[in-house]
């Protein structure tokens, strides 16, 4: 009997990107095997089947294309949150801590309406910054975080924690030790 194939099967490892001592997890790989992106779309839906969401918020990049087909999947509405300066319109923003430095992201100032329910996806959970700064643009403009849903987390770097030291549930397909 054959084993049927998992999400980790679908991603590459690349070392050592972008710099030596780092296992860069590649999910463009999961993305480009149709049969994997489904798998994938289907497994980060899973725990929230029978939950109602008004938005999916995709973190800028590749949270775009999950979350643009999670968001069709629920017949929600997409917002993205993206890196400063690329959208245009009126908009709101949050800085964030790096470990080289500092970054900002943000998002229309109307996208999201107090009391909506609202999933954040991304594809890979590292250090919970980037993260932790969609949650806060998505409360500060009155909607309701009711889950984070990663591909990959990468529990070494604490942002599973830290998310869910901010009351987060915290749904992720796979796991990766170390760097």
């Amino acid at each position: 009997m054959t084993r049927r194939p998992e999400i980790q099967d679908y991603i590459r490892t690349i070392p050592p990107f972008p710099h030596e001592g780092i296992l860069f997890r590649d999910v463009t790989t999961l993305f480009s095997d149709p049969r994997g992106f489904r798998m994938a779309i289907d497994q980060l839906l899973h725990p929230y089947a029978g939950v109602r969401f008004d938005k999916v918020v995709g973190l800028e990049a590749r949270g775009f294309i999950l979350g643009g087909a999670v968001a069709h999947q629920l017949s929600a509405g997409f917002v993205p949150v993206r890196k400063k300066g690329k959208l245009p319109g009126k908009t709101i923003e949050q800085s964030y801590k790096l470990e080289y430095g500092e970054a900002t992201v943000e998002v229309h100032d109307d996208a999201i309406l107090p009391g909506e329910k609202v999933l954040l996806v991304d594809d890979l959970l590292a250090t919970g910054g980037t993260a932790e700064a969609g949650i806060s643009l998505i409360e500060r403009l009155g909607g309701e975080v009711i889950g984070c849903a990663f591909v990959v987390d990468l529990p070494d770097l604490g942002g599973r924690k830290r998310l869910e030291a901010l009351g987060m549930e915290v749904h992720a397909l796979v796991a990766y030790e170390g760097l």
